[in-house]
């Protein structure tokens, strides 16, 4: 960990997936904005000296809070944005908002960089080119240089083929020194070495068999939306390849499979065992201490919209590279 703290303001900060991943890096949050209140439980039950503000983005205004002002970073990890084509309901108008709101947030408060964490057509389609450019000349007006990738979190030992749209607006003083995250070289565990040995907690006498159908990384865990029902795995196409991994992806279940629990490794995807909250943290990189807050939904929903701390971790450190000289 870096020995010089840099101060943080992170925004939608959620279950501090970001948070947790700067803070390793050298970052002191200033303050966490979030709307969710199991989500600001999560964050104060594990952090207590956190300034957790439970309020909404589009609410929050710097001038209250002026110990926000000149932060060496402004971090947000924002509701997944649409494309101006198919954003018509909505929620997706609500995450433009929010996007929009960020970039005037970064006027606001004039971090040394900002961070903007989405899905990856933000940074490569065509059909962002609107919302993309309207940051850029934002910025760029601003004094910022605008860098954009994509950064799979696989490369960063974490389980999942999950790809990460990440836009980092540097001030020109800091600029020329900023250089992306190099991965680690090693390939990740698959989700059978990941979950190989909680499966076994309840004395499955399956588990090693299990393992080794899940011997590929996981797809993409995702939250889903708080208009739709109960927790599951994602849409039908990752919960069939889910199944071919030996998992019911129809659910997240209340605890691993027991003694008694059959196995079925082709039968019906209900046959499966399910997943828990505390597998599919483990699968995001969570610390295994984290403590999340809320109902079992309310907990996986801040798991899957959360970004990977180590993929966080990765690009503070370069950040916190590039903000080291003055």
């Amino acid at each position: 960990m870096s020995q010089a703290r840099l101060t943080l303001l992170d925004v939608c900060a959620g279950a501090g997936g970001q948070a947790i991943g700067l803070e390793s890096a050298g970052f002191a949050p200033v303050a966490l904005v979030e709307n969710d209140a199991h989500a600001c439980a999560t964050l104060r039950a594990n952090r207590p000296a956190w300034n957790v503000l439970e309020m909404d983005l589009l609410e929050f205004d710097p001038v209250d809070h002026p110990y926000t002002y000149d932060v060496d970073l402004l971090a947000a990890g924002l509701p997944r944005v649409k494309s101006a084509a198919s954003a018509a309901r909505s929620q997706d108008d609500e995450a433009r908002k929010l996007l929009e709101a960020t970039v005037w947030l970064t006027a606001g408060v004039r971090p040394r960089v900002a961070l903007i964490e989405n899905v990856p057509d933000l940074v490569t389609s065509e059909a962002f080119s609107d919302i993309r450019e309207f940051i850029r000349l934002e910025l760029e007006h601003l004094g910022y240089r605008l860098h954009g990738r994509v950064l799979n979190a696989n490369e960063f030992g974490v389980p999942q083929d999950r790809r990460h749209g990440v836009l980092v607006a540097c001030r020109h003083d800091v600029a020329d020194r900023f250089r992306w995250p190099t991965p680690t070289g090693t390939a990740p565990q698959t989700v059978g070495e990941a979950l190989g040995r909680s499966m076994s907690e309840r004395g499955w006498p399956h588990a090693t068999a299990w393992a080794a159908r899940a011997d590929r990384q996981a797809p993409a865990v995702v939250g889903g939306s708080k208009n739709r029902g109960g927790a599951d795995l994602g849409p039908s196409g990752t919960k069939k390849a889910w199944a071919r991994m030996g998992v019911n992806g129809g659910t997240i279940g209340d605890e691993v499979p027991d003694a008694s629990f059959p196995w079925v490794p082709d039968g019906e995807p209900r046959d499966l065992p399910t997943l828990t909250v505390p597998q599919v943290s483990i699968l995001q990189g969570f610390p295994s201490d984290w403590r999340l807050c809320g109902g079992k939904t309310a907990r996986y929903r801040q798991i899957g919209h959360a970004w990977p701390p180590p993929v966080a971790a990765a690009v503070g450190r370069s950040l916190a590279a590039a903000l080291a000289e003055r």
